[in-house]
C-alpha cells in the first residue's frame, strides 16, 4: 500500500495536470472592450461589473423563483438541429422581409425601458447602433429619451411599444403622438399587468447603497411614469398604468391608427388566431423574458402553436432567452420570421455603450451565419421545420 506521502504527491500531480480541468469551463474574465467578447455572455459579466447592483438586478430578474426565465434558455434543448450535408452554402444570405421592408438580419431590438439606467446615452446609443446595423428598434413606452430625438439618432422613425392605460383619452394621445412622430409600427404589449413579483430584483436592490429616489420615485407606478419624457404635457391624474387589457383595447388601437399593429406577449394558438381576427399585422410570441407571469414554459416551446394559430396569415416574431446563433436558427426553423433580443443588447449597452450593442448584433449574426452554413441552408427561406427535431416527442 503506498505511503501517505506518496499519495499526497500523486494528488498534487493530478491537481496540476491538464487532466484536472477536463470538462470544466473556466470562469469568464471581465472583458476590457467589445472586441474581446467571445459571445454575448461576456457582455453580461462586463455589464454586471460596471452597473450599480439595482440596475443590473433590473436586467437579471425574472419573477418568483425565476423558473420561466431559466425555461427560456432550457427550452432550446428540446429542439436539436438536423444539419444537411453536401449543400453549397459557401454564400450565406441572412436577409428577411418583414412588414413591407427588407432587413439584412432577422434580429431586432426589443423594447426595454429606462435605458439611461445602463448607460448615460441610453436609447440614443441603441438607436445609433440600430442605424449602423440596419435593424428594427422598438422604443419602450417608458424610455428615458425623447421619441423624436431617438428617431433622429436612428435616421428614421423607430417602432413604438405601447402599454395601455385605464384612460382611453390618454391612451389615444399616446398612439397619436407615436404616429405623428412617424413611427411605422406600434407594438401593443399585452402580457404585463401590475403585481409582478420580481424577487431577484429585490435582492439586488438590497446590495445597492445609493439613494434610489434621486433618479426615480418608488412610491407608485404612476409617479414613475410622470418622469418619463413620452408623457411630458399629458394629464396622468387618476390614470392606472398596466391595467388588464382585452380584445376591445386591441380593436380601439387598430381603429385609431394607420400604423402597423404588432401584438406582443401571446403564447397560444387560440390567442394568435384572435390576433389575426382583430386586425394585427404581426405577433410577438413572448413571455416578457420571464418577467411577467411564472408559467414555467419557454417562448421557444410556445412558438410552434403560435405559428399554427397565425396560419401563415401574418408574421410571427419571438423573444425570450436568445443568446446564440443556433437559438435564432431554431426559431426560424420553427416558423418565426424574426427574433427579438432584449437582455443581450442591454448587456452590450451597459458594458460599452453603442459599440457594445453593435458587437452583440455582429456576434449573433456571425453565429447565425455559421449555423446556417453547417445546416446546409444558404438563405433564411431554405430553413424549414425539417431542420429541427422535437426531442419531447
Amino acid at each position: 500500500m503506498p505511503s501517505l506521502t506518496t499519495r499526497r504527491s500523486f494528488l498534487r500531480f493530478l491537481a496540476a495536470s491538464p487532466l484536472a480541468s477536463l470538462g470544466q469551463t473556466p470562469a469568464p474574465a471581465i472583458i476590457g472592450s467589445a472586441r474581446d467578447a467571445q459571445n454575448v455572455f461576456d457582455f453580461d459579466a462586463a455589464a454586471r461589473h460596471k452597473l450599480p447592483p439595482a440596475h443590473y438586478g433590473y436586467i437579471a430578474t425574472g419573477v418568483d423563483d425565476d423558473r420561466t426565465l431559466q425555461a427560456n434558455r432550457d427550452g432550446f434543448r428540446r429542439y436539436p438541429i438536423r444539419p444537411r450535408r453536401l449543400v453549397d452554402a459557401s454564400s450565406i444570405d441572412t436577409s428577411i422581409q418583414l412588414l413591407g421592408r427588407s432587413w439584412p438580419t432577422p434580429i431586432m431590438l426589443a423594447p426595454v425601458g429606462s435605458q439611461r439606467a445602463f448607460h448615460p446615452e441610453g436609447e440614443m446609443a441603441v438607436a445609433r447602433a440600430a442605424r449602423e446595423k440596419s435593424v428594427p428598434f422598438a422604443l419602450s413606452t417608458v424610455a428615458t429619451s425623447i421619441i423624436e430625438e431617438v428617431n433622429s439618432a436612428r435616421g428614421e422613425p423607430v417602432w413604438f411599444q405601447y402599454y395601455a392605460t385605464s384612460n382611453w383619452t390618454l391612451s389615444r394621445q399616446m398612439v397619436v403622438r407615436a404616429e405623428q412622430a412617424g413611427c411605422p409600427v406600434i407594438v401593443f404589449t399585452v402580457d404585463q399587468v401590475r403585481g409582478t413579483n420580481r424577487e431577484t430584483l429585490r435582492r439586488f436592490e438590497r446590495q445597492d447603497q445609493r439613494t434610489c429616489t434621486d433618479c426615480h420615485d418608488r412610491t407608485s407606478l404612476q409617479a414613475n411614469y410622470r418622469r418619463k419624457p413620452f408623457f411630458t404635457g399629458m394629464d396622468l391624474t387618476g390614470v392606472v398604468f398596466q391595467p388588464i387589457v382585452t380584445w376591445d383595447d386591441v380593436r380601439r388601437v387598430r381603429d385609431a391608427t394607420k400604423m402597423k399593429l404588432v401584438i406582443k406577449g401571446l403564447l397560444t394558438r387560440e390567442d394568435a388566431a384572435m390576433a389575426v381576427a382583430n386586425g394585427a399585422d404581426a405577433i410577438v410570441c413572448s413571455n416578457h423574458g420571464g418577467r411577467a407571469d411564472e408559467t414555467g414554459r419557454s417562448s421557444i416551446e410556445s412558438l410552434p402553436e403560435v405559428v399554427e394559430g397565425a396560419g401563415g396569415r401574418i408574421p410571427v416574431l419571438v423573444d425570450g432567452g436568445f443568446r446564440l446563433g443556433t437559438d435564432i436558427f431554431t426559431a426560424l426553423a420553427l416558423g418565426a420570421t424574426a427574433i427579438c433580443i432584449g437582455r443581450p443588447y442591454i448587456w452590450g449597452l451597459g458594458a460599452f455603450g453603442q459599440e457594445g450593442v453593435e458587437a452583440v448584433i455582429d456576434i449573433l449574426t456571425r453565429e447565425l451565419e455559421r449555423a446556417m452554413r453547417y445546416a446546409g441552408t444558404p438563405t433564411i427561406k431554405s430553413i424549414s421545420r425539417a431542420h429541427v427535431i422535437d426531442a419531447a416527442r
